[in-house]
């Protein structure tokens, strides 16, 4: 079962998708946790929002902190993997594509074809856009429309699709 977990900044998204996946397994069952993004070294509030977060997760899941998601999906088909979350991979992505004029769609398609393929349980978690004013700048405009497009891609290929607001999970979308 593939699942998108969508929400606000600070909806409950996150915790919503740890609990779920730990609730899809038996409580022993290793789960990968990929964690895109930067490390965020130069950032005092970031780190503490990675502590936070590795501090929910039980000692017998693996923390993988990688940009490429779409060759850790690959590496590990049979393996439970929850991914947190996809707006980090996409600024990520835009960082090394350019915010002006690169192009996305391949590791965006690279992406797609590995959450299509992926063979166990699979929780991708990712910011909802569209729910505020449109962003000011460009690279902000950019970001919004290329999320919006990577959210629709994702939930075209998940079962399920939950929006998570206030801590409370919204079904969008039940497997068939």
């Amino acid at each position: 079962m593939r699942t998108l977990v969508l929400g606000g900044i600070r909806s409950g998204k996150s915790r919503w998708a740890e609990d779920t996946i730990t609730q899809a397994l038996q409580s022993d069952q290793p789960v990968r946790y990929l964690a895109p993004g930067p490390p965020g070294e130069a950032d005092p509030e970031w780190l503490q929002r990675i502590s936070r977060h590795r501090s929910r997760r039980p000692a017998h899941w693996t923390t993988v902190e990688t940009d490429d998601v779409a060759a850790e999906l690959r590496r590990s088909p049979d393996a439970a993997v929850l991914v947190d979350d996809l707006g980090t991979w996409l600024t990520s992505t835009l960082d090394r594509q350019g915010w002006q004029d690169g192009s996305v769609t391949e590791p965006v398609a690279d992406l797609a074809s590995a959450v299509s393929a992926f063979g166990s349980t699979l929780v991708l978690v990712s910011p909802e856009v569209g729910l505020t004013v449109v962003p000011a700048t460009a690279a902000g405009r950019r970001f919004a429309d290329e999320l919006g497009n990577l959210n629709q891609r994702m939930a075209a290929l998940c079962e399920r699709v939950v929006l998570v607001v206030a801590g409370q999970a919204l079904t969008i979308k039940t497997p068939a």
